[in-house]
């Protein structure tokens, strides 16, 4: 069986710039929660990522990460707040 994506289509969606400032925020939580599961896995840090031994480069704080794995992070957050968007759902700030 061939899995094929379809993720929601939020090409539609224009975020206010509000919401917009907290995609970066949000990316550095979805590596930090990332980080910690690995790091609960028993994955530690390493120059070269090895499944066997458990280690990945990437087990550094956010800022440290290179630009290609942060917009990773970066995609994520905004097609999720994009997603909220589209689903009739309102992010208000109190």
């Amino acid at each position: 069986m061939m899995y094929e994506p379809k993720p929601v289509d939020t090409g539609d969606v224009t975020l206010p710039e509000e919401l917009l400032s907290l995609t970066e925020k949000i990316a550095e939580n979805v590596h930090d929660v990332w980080a910690e599961g690995r790091i609960a896995e028993g994955w530690t840090y390493g120059a070269q990522k090895d499944a066997e031994k458990k280690t990945t480069p990437l087990l550094v704080p956010y800022s440290d990460l290179p630009e290609s794995e942060k917009a990773y992070d970066r995609n994520t957050a905004l097609e999720t707040l994009r997603l909220i968007v589209k689903l009739g759902y309102r992010i208000s700030r109190e």
